[in-house]
């Protein structure tokens, strides 16, 4: 789309779409199916809250439901409580030990049950080990780790003694391991000896002794997961095997009772800057929001439900809604390793039928290759079992709803398209699916205590008609601050209309019905599979090669997965002109300093940029380019003849990945 930022009203043309109504035999036992609850909430919205922090176990109780020092946040501020306390133990202690937490599903065909009680256990070793390497209330420990049951126990072992974890996607470059452990200074890291990609092992270990060393001075331990029976360097008095330390530890760690505020984790995403934001969230108000969404647009049954997040724990959905809001709530989870297409395309559908799972929640990138594959891979199996279907991560177009409600859900389930953030903690727009009628491609209503509106750039409120997103008032998942960056935090979300008005970053639509409509971002954050990343950040990876001269990226519409890197990029004089050999060497260049989801999927080479005459690359005519659009006045830029050029390389196709 085109830079939003230089309109006055941004106007999203959307068809007229069909409404669906809730299905009756699923609204009639929904835990909740009365519109009244949104009166409830906004009725007194602090009280809504606080009534979900009661649901949680506090050491003790909170005085202050909000302290609000606009745009600084304090929820629950006195009350004592520790996460890793209200995922495990309440619930072992409730008899509900022998309940399984996850089925792990290994991409290999490996399948292993955890108990909650087995969890507790780990989690408990965990810690202890923590302390054993030294690590104290409020260090980092670093997380790159695969989709196993010892990820979610390496994060609740942290925050059962107040240390905040960083978890890092297993799917990213040691470089971005090595840039996010520094800027944090963690004392520990947590790995695999390997991966598993489509059946082959995947060094990660190796890998990660790469970035160890002198520019790491905080590092001091390793403690690996041995996940295959690849040969894996150790280090002696550095690097530990978990099933070895953990066997020198007590089973049992007292939960350190810690404040409403203490730091529960960090989680970098990208930024409009080259230099990732590392997001800070808290335990008592991120562990109520959570809980209660997951509750909520779940329309959670915990005594019955199998419930699955396709996402990676790497990412906030996994933080948020594979382990901390599942295991709140003592869920029954499937957490599944591999990809959806290994060994064969109808891999998940197997899982559905096999463990008789009753919620999915999914990007729409994965239902698009699910619909590019053909319908007779979920018709193989039996997926009956399914009464609610979720989407998350970027906005659903109404095909792929539409296929999704229709193949995978049968026209019983419901779809919960949601919206929220890294930044968010949880869930904030969204139906609730006993309630709200829903619209395929909107995210309907702001979930129950949240305000939320689209404004013009001078802020005035739009009615209806399209804009800019907003957050009208402090929720309890909040992001307290950017980690050792306040005044970046405030420029970032809390200065574009105001100290109290949260600034998403998103382009949105409200229809005559009050129903939001997410267009897309408004900054240079490319959204690939649900996946943010910067552009700033992909253009200086390609640029830290010794043949290009200049870059620029771009994220184009893509049907696979929502939008694609298209980098347009310059060549130094004597590397010549690109070829394809060119264009394979700068995308693993991408994937080694950032990781394989950053890698261009297209690459022109362009002689120049467009510019403006003080210098700024004009990414939007590039955007408008790659998507075919009619460029308008460029009589500003510095060379008008670059944009004609470059249109012209694009047309002939002539640099496909």
């Amino acid at each position: 789309m085109a830079d939003v930022e230089e309109r006055e009203d941004l106007e999203v043309l959307l068809r007229d779409e069909d409404v669906f109504d809730p299905p009756e035999e699923f609204r009639k036992q929904a835990n909740f199916n009365d519109p009244a609850v949104y009166d409830e909430a906004e009725g007194d919205w602090q009280a809504w809250w606080e009534s979900w922090a009661k649901k949680l176990d506090w050491f003790e109780p909170w005085e202050t439901v909000l302290e609000w020092n606009a745009p600084w946040a304090k929820w629950f501020k006195e009350g004592k409580i520790n996460a890793s306390y209200n995922c495990l133990d309440r619930h072992v202690d409730n008899g509900k030990g022998d309940k399984v937490a996850y089925h792990w599903v290994g991409e290999d065909g490996d399948t292993r049950d955890v108990t909650y009680s087995e969890l507790l256990e780990m989690t408990q070793r965990f810690a202890n080990v923590l302390k054993k390497l030294g690590v104290e209330k409020g260090d980092v420990v670093g997380i790159y780790m695969p989709m196993l049951p010892e990820t979610p126990a390496a994060m609740l072992g942290c925050a059962r003694i107040g240390a905040i974890h960083n978890v890092v996607f297993g799917g990213f470059s040691v470089n971005s391991v090595k840039e996010r452990m520094e800027v944090s200074d963690a004392k520990v890291l947590v790995t695999a000896d390997a991966s598993l990609r489509r059946g082959k092992p995947m060094p990660m270990k190796e890998k990660v002794d790469d970035i160890l060393g002198d520019e790491l001075p905080s590092l001091k331990s390793v403690i690996v997961v041995k996940r295959t029976d690849e040969d894996t360097p150790m280090t002696e008095g550095r690097d530990h095997w978990w099933h070895e330390i953990s066997q020198e530890v007590d089973t049992d760690c007292e939960p350190e009772q810690l404040e409403a505020e203490h730091p529960l984790y960090i989680l970098y995403t990208s930024g409009s800057t080259a230099k990732p934001k590392g997001i800070v969230h808290t335990t008592g108000g991120y562990m109520t929001g959570v809980a209660a969404t997951h509750e909520v647009v779940f329309d959670l049954k915990p005594d019955d439900d199998v419930y699955w997040c396709a996402a990676d724990i790497g990412w906030v959905t996994g933080h948020s809604y594979i382990v901390y809001g599942p295991l709140a709530n003592c869920t029954t989870s499937i957490l599944y390793e591999g990809a959806p297409d290994f060994p064969d395309k109808d891999r998940w559908w197997e899982i559905v039928e096999k463990y008789g799972v009753t919620i999915l929640y999914t990007a729409p990138t994965a239902i698009r290759a699910c619909i590019k594959w053909g319908d007779e891979y979920p018709n193989k199996h039996d997926l009956s079992s399914l009464r609610l279907l979720g989407s998350v991560g970027e906005p659903i177009n109404p095909r792929a709803w539409a296929w999704y409600h229709k193949v995978i859900g049968g026209e019983r389930c419901p779809v919960v398209d949601t919206w929220w953030q890294t930044e968010t903690g949880h869930i904030m727009i969204t139906p609730l699916p006993g309630i709200t009628r829903t619209k395929p491609g909107s995210a309907t209503q702001p979930f129950p205590g949240i305000e939320a509106a689209v404004v013009r750039k001078d802020g005035e409120i739009v009615e209806e008609g399209g804009g800019f997103l907003t957050l009208r008032r402090p929720w309890p998942g909040m992001a307290r601050t950017l980690y050792k960056e306040d005044d970046r935090f405030v420029e970032t979300y809390w200065s574009k209309y105001g100290k109290d008005i949260y600034n998403v970053g998103d382009a949105a639509k409200i229809d005559s019905d009050g129903y939001f409509w997410i267009v897309g971002r408004t900054d240079d954050v490319i959204n690939v599979s649900g996946h943010r990343m910067s552009t700033m950040e992909i253009e200086s990876a390609i640029v830290s090669h010794e043949k290009v001269a200049e870059a620029a990226c771009i994220g184009a519409k893509d049907e696979d997965t929502g939008q694609a890197v298209v980098a347009f990029v310059t060549l130094e004089g004597r590397a010549g002109e690109g070829d394809d050999d060119m264009v394979q060497e700068i995308r693993d260049h991408v994937a080694d300093k950032i990781g394989k989801l950053a890698r261009p999927k297209r690459i022109v080479w362009a002689d120049d940029l467009p510019k403006t005459r003080s210098g700024k690359i004009m990414r939007r005519l590039l955007k408008d380019i790659a998507e075919g659009r009619e460029l308008g006045d460029v009589t500003t830029l510095r060379d008008p003849t670059v944009t004609e050029k470059i249109r012209e390389k694009v047309a002939s196709g002539q640099t496909d990945e």
